[in-house]
This record gives structure tokens, C-alpha cells and sequence, in this order.
């Protein structure tokens, strides 16, 4: 896989994962068209990567349909056709289960499943009619493959992103079209915070607090920069899944026992 000269768009793309798979992508000397919310952190990766490839940058809300028609043409108009798609903005926390409304529901679903909604539905079909191939990573979560206590709202939102893309995987090979499923572990990323200065409960001193435990979890994790050289390790690869770490390698294996158990006995069940 020879990524030199492709087009790469990544939403969630000016910081954490995105800014790692962006900077493993310079590398691999591919051209980057980062979009995220934060206008400053955007001006920070474009001074930071711009010497080594060709980027583009622009405020993007990746719930908002119309505005990513608008990015989507003028980056292809200034970069040339993407080929390389990357799901990744992603917010996380949310609230306790007998505190939900359709607001919290509304943003996390929004943000996680509709954010990569809207980049499938935008870039997958230009893939198809140009008939050139070309890759499509959706970031879900360690998360969206086992329970966690990551909540509800984030749980549900990344098991969807897991079958969404296990799917599409299927139904876009035979376009020349590879699709991988990024499931990270704790990453030492500013998810928490993003999430609470951007979410529906922003700038409550309370809530702040209260994450300040899974601000310091999420240090203690991998480096964005190592995640970026695994994504495109498991791009080559060709992997359904990539994980960043083994921590769910027990629970995983507890899950796969629970669902075998469940599955009736055909000889029990044909009397």
C-alpha cells in the first residue's frame, strides 16, 4: 500500500488520534485535509505538518450534512480525489443512566454514529463512481466490542460503529474499498475535556470535577503518535479490527464463552 500522493481526510483530525494518524500519514508522504471544531488546534497541526506535506484545514461539526457536502468538494477541488477516510471525531463521557434525556442521546449518537454516517455517506459513493479503490477507517471503541464502564450512551454509539463497519467491510470489497475498525484502549488523549467543554453540559464545574478520574486514566495510555503507526499498520495488513493495546483480551474471551453458551443445541431443539 503506497500511500504517497493520496488524499487523506480526517475529521477529528487536529488533535489526540487524529492528529496521530495524521502525523503517520506525513510520513507515508499523503496529502491531509484535517477538520475538527477547534479552530486553534487546527492552526496548531497545520504549522506543525505543513512542512512535510501538502494540508488543508477546516472547522467542521461533523453532525452538520450540508456543511460536510461544502468541506468534501473544496478539498477534493484543492487536494485532488480522497481516497483515505478517517471517522475519527469522537466525544466520550456522558451521564449517569437515571440522569439521561434526549439531549445526551441526541449528542453522543450525533458525534459517534452520525459523524461516521455522514463521512460514509459523503465519500464512499465518490469511491465507487471513480472505481479507483481506497480505504475507509471508522474509530470506534474497546468500548464497542465488549461492556465496559464507559456508559451507556458511549457503549451503545461505538458497538454501532463496530457492526457498521464489519458490514460495509463485506459489501465495499468488492469496489476495491477496505474498511477497518479502530477499537482503541486508553489513549493519553484530551477526549474528556473536549467532550466537556463541547457536549450538552459544558462548563459545569461540577461534571468537570467528577471526570477529573478519567482524565488521569486516559494519560496513563498509549500515545496518539503510536496509534497513528498502528492504524496504518493494520490498514496493510488489511485487519477488520485494530486494537491499540491486549487489556480486553480476557474480557473478550469472557464474551465469546457468554454468547457460545446462549446458542441452543440443535439436537435439543429439533425435539
Amino acid at each position: 500500500m503506497d500511500l504517497t500522493g493520496s488524499t487523506a481526510f480526517i475529521t477529528g483530525g487536529a488533535q489526540g488520534i487524529g492528529l496521530g494518524i495524521a502525523r503517520a500519514l506525513a510520513e507515508e508522504g499523503a496529502k491531509l485535509a484535517l477538520v475538527d471544531l477547534d479552530a486553534a488546534a487546527l492552526e496548531r497541526a497545520h504549522a506543525e505538518l505543513s512542512p512535510r506535506t501538502t494540508v488543508r484545514t477546516h472547522v467542521l461539526d461533523v453532525r452538520d450534512r450540508t456543511g460536510y457536502d461544502r468541506v468534501a468538494d473544496e478539498v477534493e477541488a484543492e487536494l485532488g480525489p480522497v481516497s483515505l477516510l478517517f471517522n475519527n471525531a469522537g466525544v466520550a463521557a456522558g451521564c449517569h443512566v437515571s440522569q439521561m434525556t434526549y439531549d445526551h442521546w441526541d449528542w453522543m449518537l450525533g458525534v459517534n454514529l452520525g459523524g461516521v454516517v455522514n463521512g460514509v455517506q459523503t465519500f464512499v459513493p465518490r469511491m465507487i463512481q471513480r472505481g479507483a479503490g481506497g480505504y475507509v477507517v471508522n474509530t470506534s471503541s474497546g468500548a464497542g466490542v465488549v461492556a465496559t464502564d464507559a456508559g451507556f450512551l458511549y457503549s451503545t454509539s461505538k458497538f454501532a460503529v463496530v457492526g457498521m463497519s464489519e458490514t460495509l467491510r463485506l459489501e465495499l470489497a468488492p469496489f476495491g474499498i477496505g474498511v477497518s475498525v479502530l477499537c482503541p484502549g486508553p489513549v493519553a488523549t484530551d477526549i474528556v475535556q473536549n467532550t466537556w467543554k463541547w457536549g450538552p453540559n459544558g462548563g459545569d464545574p461540577e461534571l468537570e470535577a467528577a471526570l477529573e478520574p478519567a482524565v488521569a486514566f486516559l494519560q496513563t495510555g498509549t500515545s496518539p503518535d503510536v496509534v497513528g503507526r498502528q492504524v496504518i499498520e493494520g490498514m496493510r495488513r488489511g485487519q477488520v479490527h485494530i486494537f491499540t493495546d491486549d487489556v480486553l483480551r480476557e474480557p473478550l474471551r469472557a464474551r465469546a464463552e457468554l454468547l457460545d453458551s446462549a446458542l441452543p443445541d440443535i439436537a435439543l431443539a429439533s425435539h
